[in-house]
């Protein structure tokens, strides 16, 4: 029997079960819905918090720590040949050492403001290796001299409420710092003083530093004040992100084991990045379930169905029709129930995807913390991102898992005797 025969026998049987062929189609819509809803969000949340990640992080920014990240305050600590070793590496465009001071107090007159950490910096380079972030209102790094100072936002303006800065360029300002005696049972506190060369602008934290909450002051400074040529930390700026994991690599080589830690932004998006995508699979994984639920009750109805027309069956093998004919014609029912659910599936899957996200996004975004956010950056939107890969992989799943679910019922009837089936009531 012709292919188009056996498909249009196969539809005229579901046709005359409309209920039930319908609420059997049904089970595979919902499993292709849950499958195209789930991985379309899913990949559209990866590809959302991938791409903040970047526009986030600074990729082409490197930071050298001695030490461990996690082992508290390290003694070891960066020479200049550290630096310009670091500094030869090839596809180094610039790198940078840096003084860390923590707790600092300002005083500018009657006013007081508290900063993070004052930062003792080469400004000329620093500002090549943070030149998207090292925005601010004054003079121009070529104008700083050993008394200058530059102020973060927060510092600058403690309360966002009141319009009034701390200070302003051209300000000289007191700056409480330890004296080089911290490192004995009694230390003691030491006031310098500064002139503001400038304020910087607000920009959150678009890396793992917030320069808001930091003052700047220049190196031979800080040096003079504790009397030493080590710094506490390296900034290398690189020509090209793709190539940070190998310079990283380059810059270990130079150090004993253990030595320091290299913070690379763009081994941590690629990790989150595949943890994303292990949990859309999951998700996506848990929606097929609904599918090998659509299956059982193909195996089901279909077995029912073989039951009711075993006379049928009989009269077709009677006339001459093969047990093959038989097989193709049950086969083929179930693979139209796929192929219909699927297709319903994908128009419903895709209108789930939006409304849920919508939903979500309407929930994330009154929750998220501006505080630590850039105030350029807008809030997070979830946008569905439908793949052909996905798409193709979900429709032949559920025809395939149709075909294994109604193989059973259609070999039995396949293999029914034509003279007990025609006695069959």
């Amino acid at each position: 029997m012709k292919l188009s025969k056996i498909l249009s026998m196969a539809m005229e049987n579901l046709k005359q079960r409309k209920l039930r062929s319908s609420l059997t189609t049904l089970g595979v819509v919902i499993g292709i819905t849950a499958i195209i809803g789930l991985a379309s969000l899913g990949e559209g949340f990866r590809i959302e918090v991938r791409d903040r990640m970047q526009q986030g992080f600074e990729l082409n920014n490197l930071t050298i720590i001695p030490g461990s990240l996690f082992a508290g305050l390290s003694r070891q600590r960066f020479s200049d040949g550290d630096l310009q070793n670091i500094s030869k590496i090839s596809g180094v465009q610039t790198a940078t050492q840096v003084m860390q001071i923590g707790n600092v107090t300002l005083y500018n007159g009657n006013k007081t403001a508290q900063a993070f950490v004052a930062t003792a910096v080469d400004f000329t380079q620093f500002v090549k290796v943070f030149e998207d972030r090292f925005e601010f209102d004054g003079d121009g790094p070529a104008e700083y001299k050993n008394d200058t100072i530059i102020i973060g936002y927060k510092v600058n303006h403690p309360n966002e409420e009141d319009t009034t800065p701390f200070a302003v360029a051209h300000d000289n300002v007191t700056v409480t710092l330890l004296a080089p005696e911290q490192l004995t049972p009694f230390y003691k506190l030491q006031n310098h003083t500064f002139n503001v060369g400038g304020t910087l602008q607000k920009k959150g934290t678009p890396g793992i530093t917030n320069f808001d909450y930091w003052i700047f002051i220049s190196l031979e400074t800080g040096r003079t004040i504790y009397d030493t040529q080590e710094s506490d930390l390296i900034f290398v700026r690189v020509n090209d992100p793709e190539q940070s994991e190998r310079i990283a690599e380059d810059i270990e080589a130079l150090f004993p084991p253990f030595r320091i830690t290299i913070l690379v932004p763009l081994t941590f998006i690629r990790q989150v990045d595949n943890i994303l995508a292990i949990v859309q699979l999951f998700l996506t994984a848990i929606a097929s379930i609904s599918l090998f639920v659509a299956g059982v009750g193909i195996m089901n109805i279909m077995t029912v169905s073989v039951m009711e027309r075993t006379r049928e069956i009989g009269i077709l093998k009677a006339i001459g029709a093969k047990a093959r004919t038989v097989l193709g014609m049950f086969l083929a029912e179930a693979v139209l129930i796929g192929l219909i659910g699927s297709v319903i599936g994908l128009f419903t899957g895709y209108g789930l995807s939006y409304g849920l996200a919508s939903l979500l996004s309407g929930f994330i975004q009154p929750q998220q913390n501006t505080t630590f956010q850039n105030p350029e950056t807008p809030p997070l939107t979830i946008t569905p991102v439908f793949s052909l890969e996905w798409t193709i992989a979900a429709f032949v799943f559920a025809v395939v898992i149709c075909i294994v679910f109604g193989l059973y019922p259609a070999t039995k009837a396949s293999k029914l005797n034509p003279v007990e089936a025609l006695r069959y009531e």
